[in-house]
C-alpha cells in the first residue's frame, strides 16, 4: 500500500512537475492580514509538539489496532496480543508510550492489568480519523463539521 507520504519513483517526471505547480501559489507574495491573523491564531509550539507526538504515536499501525481494539471494552496486555497478533512484551511497549502520553490508562484487578481509551477525546480522535479514510465520497462531512464546530467553541485560541 502506497503512502502519500512516500516517494513515488514510478512517477513520471513531467506529472510530479505539473502536481508540485498545483500545490503552489501563481501570485507571489504573501497577504500580510492573513498571516497577521494566521500568527496570532497560532497554536504554541509546546502544543505543536504535543498533538505531534500524539499523532507520531498513531502513526505506527500496531498502536492504532491496540486503540481501537479498546474503543468498545477494556482489555488486558494477554487479550491485546491475542486480537493483534503481536508478542505480549510488544503490546506492553505500545501500552507504555500509548499510557505516557495519556491516550489510554490501566487499573490494576488481582494479577492482571486492564487497559481502556482515557477519555472521550481519545475515542472522537480515533473515530474522527477512521471517518476520513472510509469516506471516500465526502458523504459524512456535512454532519462531521457540526461536531466539529462544538470543539472549536471550547478550544481557546491559544
Amino acid at each position: 500500500m502506497n503512502s502519500p507520504l512516500e516517494d513515488q519513483p514510478n512517477q513520471p517526471k513531467r506529472k510530479a512537475r505539473a502536481s508540485r505547480q498545483a500545490e503552489q501559489c501563481q501570485v507571489h507574495g504573501a497577504n500580510q492580514e492573513r498571516v497577521e491573523r494566521g500568527r496570532q491564531l497560532l497554536i504554541e509550539e509546546q502544543t505543536a509538539f504535543e498533538v505531534a507526538e500524539i499523532f507520531r504515536a498513531l502513526g505506527d499501525s500496531s498502536r492504532v489496532k491496540i486503540v481501537y481494539s479498546l474503543l468498545k471494552q477494556e482489555l488486558c496486555t494477554c487479550d491485546l496480543a491475542a486480537i493483534t497478533g503481536s508478542s505480549e512484551s510488544s503490546v506492553s511497549q505500545h501500552l507504555r508510550i500509548l499510557r505516557q502520553l495519556r491516550l489510554v490508562k490501566s487499573r490494576r484487578q488481582g494479577k492482571q492489568v486492564f487497559y481502556s481509551l482515557d477519555d472521550a477525546h481519545i475515542r472522537t480522535l480515533l473515530l474522527v480519523c477512521l471517518n476520513h479514510v472510509r469516506d471516500d465520497n465526502g458523504q459524512q462531512h456535512e454532519g462531521l463539521g457540526k461536531v466539529l464546530a462544538l470543539f472549536e467553541q471550547e478550544t481557546p485560541a491559544r
